[in-house]
């Protein structure tokens, strides 16, 4: 049964848009308003939120979200705190939901739980960095979104193309997060060569944080991630009441750039 991210890249196709995908990490700068967040990312034209659970060792995170993962922590974040955050989130919206984590804090919950729970609370997508696709498993509840990076050879794109639902996450450069002053000159062939593979839709991340860049890369993927910016704008504005608000005018320019 297709699930609401499935239904969300359908609409869009039917519209001809692309999607835009916001990146925020949950319990930043506390749970209660990463609901407030949600709510103001969807409002601001955000198709697909992307989650991230906090974790110690965020290996593919580049500072700004090292931070993040940090507060969120130390503002007492857990998993099944998240998974609350969800919950609260789904009385008001029906936005697809892809958590962004890593294998430690789903292992330490419980592999079948986590999935369970997650499915129940209404998460639609996970997006595990350090899981390898050989190494997974098939599980019930939410969808497995595999990454691709720039040095993933051909067969392995194969591979990795075959076992994929939802869409596929290329990332778009080798590194970490973070802003970045311009787009990889290989992103155009890049996903050409990911959709001999594949009909999933092929959202492109890493390094995308002007309207400008947005632009750009919508020309040839089918969603754009905007992360660091977004993360590194509510560090700026934190404090601030009305924290929501200033995200979504911030992101309100990005997606227009995507749609446009």
């Amino acid at each position: 049964m297709p699930n609401r991210i499935d239904q969300c890249f359908v609409a869009l196709r039917a519209r001809n848009e692309k999607a835009f995908i916001a990146y925020i990490c949950a319990g930043d700068p506390d749970l209660s308003r990463t609901v407030d967040l949600a709510l103001a990312l969807e409002k601001a034209g955000t198709d697909i939120l992307e989650l991230g659970i906090p974790f110690s060792d965020p290996l593919a995170d580049g500072l700004v979200n090292q931070l993040a993962a940090q507060r969120a922590l130390e503002a007492g974040a857990t998993v099944p705190g998240v998974l609350d955050c969800i919950r609260q989130i789904r009385t008001r919206s029906q936005i697809p939901i892809v958590l962004y984590t890593y294998l430690n804090p789903i292992f330490q919950f419980g592999f079948e739980r986590f999935h369970h729970e997650a499915n129940a609370a209404g998460v639609d997508g996970l997006l595990i960095l350090d899981l390898p696709p050989e190494e997974d498993q098939p599980s019930k509840g939410p969808v497995h979104i595999r990454l691709i990076a720039p040095t993933t050879p051909p067969d392995r794109i194969k591979q990795i193309c075959a076992q994929a639902l939802g869409f596929i996450y290329y990332v778009s450069r080798e590194g970490v997060t973070g802003v970045q002053s311009g787009v990889a000159s290989s992103l155009g062939d890049r996903v050409s060569e990911i959709r001999r593979h594949t009909g999933l839709p092929v959202a492109v991340g890493f390094g995308i944080s002007t309207s400008e860049q947005a632009s750009e890369v919508a020309k040839i993927a089918d969603a754009i991630v905007v992360g660091s910016a977004i993360v590194q704008t509510i560090t700026e504005n934190a404090t601030q009441p009305d924290l929501p608000d200033q995200i979504g005018a911030f992101v309100a320019p990005l997606v227009a750039a995507v749609k446009s």
